[in-house]
């Protein structure tokens, strides 16, 4: 029997984009996880939180929550977290802190919390080990996001010294794939690149221009690979943080050769370094995680980004604004550039 049959979960941020993938997985385990919208519960706050929980309880006969997700961010790349920087801090900070409460109060069984590879410091001997997790400074642009989530491991621990609640936190590589978002103003660096060369390749562009220099290094993990991930954690892990990537060191520049030959662009890139670059190098070292669990990526990045741009073209909801603007001959805004 799988662990997660009949288990009762909740998966705060289970409509997002890592989210939606593990309420799937989840699913196909014979698990129905309750998924709160933002909609209905405003989880930055208190009210907002208690109300999750007891719509829940009130769906499983006032039984306790056994595991609860915590995927619910406020994220987005270089250019959201420069333009909106107490936004991320703030956002992020309550969630956790407010779940965290929660969590206690309710009885959770198990609080399954996910970190972020940007609360690393700027300058981090490379794979990332989490013994350096604590050694430094994260780069700048990133700060107010990435330490708002290193916040929830330190109220984890600090719940789990006092009032015992049991606790696991990961912390993900960037992360890409199928559902991902495509908003020029907020999406990843993959997402943003994909939108970018299939514009320039429907409109005839033979220059895309791109922040930064190109010289940065990146570690890639296709959604599915951290859902199992995610899922192991949830079963047999307590304690971390714990590391989860592909392990494989990827320069922006490089990666602008794969997403290319992925979406048949075949015009020139040139990139503007007097935009920021953001973090210099970034790679995870997902030994210990490995060693606990057995858990290893499955998919290549070459693999995965074929898998995302064949759903981006065969009607990817993300993707549809971008196809009628397109079809309208409208640009994507400026400084619509990838964020890593």
């Amino acid at each position: 029997m799988s662990y997660w049959k009949n288990r009762r979960v909740i998966v705060a941020g289970g409509a997002g984009f890592l989210g939606s993938h593990l309420v799937d997985a989840l699913r196909l385990l014979d698990c129905k996880p309750f998924v709160p919208r933002s909609e209905q519960y405003d989880l930055r706050t208190a009210d907002g939180v208690c109300a999750m929980f007891g719509d829940a309880m009130t769906l499983w006969g006032d039984q306790r929550c056994e595991t609860l997700f915590h995927l619910a961010a406020t994220c987005g790349g270089i250019g959201l977290n420069r333009k909106q920087p107490a936004t991320m801090w703030w956002d992020n900070l309550l969630m956790g802190t407010n779940l965290l409460d929660a969590a206690r109060f309710f009885g959770v069984g198990k609080f399954v919390g996910v970190g972020t590879v940007c609360s690393y410091p700027k300058h981090c001997q490379t794979p990332f080990s989490e013994r350096s997790f604590w050694d430094g400074y994260p780069e700048e642009t990133n700060a107010p996001y990435g330490l708002a989530k290193k916040m929830l491991l330190v109220g984890l621990q600090a719940y789990g010294a006092q009032y015992g609640l049991p606790w696991v936190y990961v912390v993900p590589t960037n992360l890409y794939g199928l559902r991902d978002h495509f908003d020029p103003e907020s999406s990843h660096v993959i997402p943003a690149l994909i939108r970018k060369f299939l514009e320039a390749k429907e409109s005839g562009n033979p220059v895309v221009v791109l922040w930064g220099t190109g010289k940065p290094t990146r570690d890639f993990l296709y959604v599915g690979d951290c859902v199992e991930a995610l899922l192991k954690a949830g079963e047999l892990l307590l304690g971390g943080p714990y590391n989860v990537g592909s392990g494989r060191e990827v320069s922006i520049r490089e990666l602008t050769h794969l997403v290319g030959a992925a979406t048949g662009y075949r015009g020139n890139v040139r990139f503007d370094a007097s935009m920021p670059d953001g973090q210099p190098r970034r790679v995870l070292d997902s030994s210990k995680f490995a060693k606990l669990t057995g858990w290893q990526p499955e998919v290549s990045l070459e693999e995965g980004l074929d898998r995302t741009v064949r759903w981006v073209l065969h009607g990817g909801a993300q993707y549809r604004d971008m196809t009628s603007c397109i079809a309208k001959g409208q640009r994507a805004p400026a400084g619509a550039s990838p964020s890593v």
